[in-house]
């Protein structure tokens, strides 16, 4: 069961409450400001900050 776009939308880093950006290798959610990356495991994302990993931020430009 994917997260339908419109919650994906509205989620928010619990560290520092800004915005996530959904990420496929690995899977996950990534905080840019923060630079964590909360994992994806069996379709369930793990929010807590204890448990996230650093995460390099890809630059687009």
């Amino acid at each position: 069961m994917a997260l339908s776009p419109d919650l994906v939308e509205i989620l928010a880093c619990p560290k520092c409450k800004g915005p996530l950006e959904q990420v496929v290798e690995p899977e996950g959610f990534g905080c840019a400001a923060c630079h964590l990356l909360y994992k994806t495991e069996d379709e369930i994302p793990n929010f807590l900050i204890e448990e996230a990993v650093p995460w390099k931020v890809e630059s687009t430009s």
